[in-house]
């Protein structure tokens, strides 16, 4: 059976390359989309185009994958942190260092292949690849993640995202002694112009992207926040971190300093969830703890600060 996708072009991708448009939705390589649109199983309005091709708003985008051309996703028997399971979501702690769903070159140990392990029920809205994903993390952001078992709570939760209803609260490490004691950062974020897998403070094809943040401790080199985001870009708190000039500590692509610490990514955790459930509209909130990393990082701070 083929995998069909379909979107509508909204104002803020207006002339947007249908190419560069697809790989951000479907997160996959811009060569194999070219190729969709070169073959013809990636239309525009009904019609073949070229993958330059400049949207316009309205725009009917209809892509179907031919099977023979989906990646099989293979159930693997890998733990999972579970919070909060019933027949409709399942709410997960995922550790740091994971992937959430297979992209080209990384089809396995993904949070996706776990599930599959562990239920067949899972949303078909995200497509093949994406079974059940409503939101994401980046593979070195640990935290609290929702993935949707049918497709009724796909659709529900997805309107709460949309609408802001979701309550997304982070906790991260960040160099330098932030001086204000909570700040908003509204400034919009977009694929960079140049680093085209990174993404930056832009005024040019961006989204608006709205950050609050408060103290939790200081230190002599660093500042503990806990971090709030109305939106959801990707990448929003490590490139509006790295915009105000306190990147995240361990962050690979938006810090280039040496970490004196033992962490494999940027120490930045998920550590609230909330949302409405998607079947009786009752309001439900998880935390996860810090992880162990991060947790050690913070105590021999704190050690140092009370030694000194």
């Amino acid at each position: 059976m083929d995998n069909k996708y379909a979107f509508t072009v909204t104002r803020d991708d207006e002339k947007k390359r249908l190419d560069i448009f697809l790989a951000d939705k479907l997160q996959d390589s811009r060569s194999f989309l070219k190729k969709g649109i070169v073959e013809g199983w990636i239309k525009v309005n009904g019609s073949i185009v070229k993958p330059n091709y400049r949207l316009r708003q309205e725009d009917q985008i209809i892509v179907t994958v031919p099977q023979a051309l989906q990646p099989l996703i293979d159930p693997e028997d890998i733990p999972l942190d579970i919070i909060f399971e019933d027949r409709d979501i399942v709410v997960i702690n995922k550790p740091r260092g994971m992937v959430v769903y297979p992209a080209p070159g990384n089809y396995s140990g993904t949070l996706i292949n776990a599930l599959l392990n562990h239920t067949k029920d899972l949303s078909a809205r995200g497509g093949t690849m994406r079974p059940g994903i409503v939101h994401r993390l980046d593979k070195d952001t640990s935290g609290v993640i929702v993935v949707a078992k049918n497709d009724t709570a796909h659709i529900n939760l997805s309107k709460q995202l949309k609408s802001r209803e979701v309550k997304k609260v982070y906790q991260t490490l960040v160099w330098g002694k932030v001086q204000e004691d909570k700040a908003t950062i509204n400034a919009p974020i977009g694929r960079h112009p140049i680093k085209r897998k990174e993404m930056a403070v832009t005024t040019k094809n961006s989204k608006e992207a709205i950050t609050h943040f408060k103290v939790l401790e200081r230190f002599d080199e660093f500042t503990f926040l806990e971090v709030a985001i109305e939106t959801g870009r990707t990448h929003q708190i490590r490139v509006h971190m790295k915009f105000i000039g306190h990147p995240i500590v361990g962050d690979p692509i938006y810090s280039r300093k040496k970490v004196p610490f033992e962490i494999k990514g940027q120490a930045l955790h998920a550590y609230k969830l909330g949302f409405c459930h998607p079947s009786n509209n009752q309001y439900m909130e998880f935390e996860a703890p810090l992880p162990d990393d991060m947790s050690l990082i913070l105590n021999i701070l704190r050690n140092r600060k009370v030694n000194k």
